[in-house]
């Protein structure tokens, strides 16, 4: 009868053991690319993680580039900076929108240190978005029809659970 209580004991610290580093795991920050069926993509979050987003601009049909970073308190994403090929509408060019410069053909707006918590893209006919994660491409065109909802958000693991729970009950 004494062996079975240092086997429980032990299991039951194992147990504990196990719940703490999958809480401690659960609540560390991720990138997520979530799609309209559910995650498309996830990676774990860092500090300056680069996340950058390309497409070809809808109106002007010229590219458009657009740099971000997993910001200092892991919660969401900074715009640092765009590159783009052509003057138009949703293009920053004012003084107050950061350092303005030209270079070669490009304009470049730098320093526009722009919080977002989260963002929503959609896919557009022939507007090739692509997004692009720590330098992994995701050709997003290539895969999801015009309309296509996506969206990048940075949170903890236990988030891509909820996302996948609330699809997957969803789909019944």
């Amino acid at each position: 009868m004494m062996y079975y209580k240092k086997v429980d004991k032990k299991i039951w610290l194992l147990l504990a053991v196990a719940a703490a580093v999958s809480l401690w795991y659960l609540s560390r920050p991720w990138v997520f690319l979530i799609g309209e069926e559910g995650i498309l993509d996830m990676a774990p979050a860092y500090e300056g993680m680069p996340v950058n987003i390309r497409f070809i601009h809808s109106v002007q049909k010229t590219p458009v580039e657009e740099y971000l970073v997993v910001g200092d308190d892991l919660s969401g994403l900074v715009l640092q900076s765009t590159r783009y090929h052509s003057f138009g509408v949703g293009l920053p060019f004012m003084e107050s929108d950061g350092s303005f410069r030209q270079e070669g053909d490009d304009f470049v707006m730098d320093d526009m240190n722009r919080y977002f918590p989260s963002l929503s893209l959609r896919t557009g006919v022939g507007t090739m978005l692509t997004v692009t994660v720590d330098g992994e491409a995701h050709h997003l065109y290539r895969f999801y029809p015009p309309g296509y909802r996506v969206d990048i958000a940075v949170a903890p693991a236990f988030y891509g659970l909820k996302v996948l729970l609330q699809k997957n009950f969803a789909r019944r």
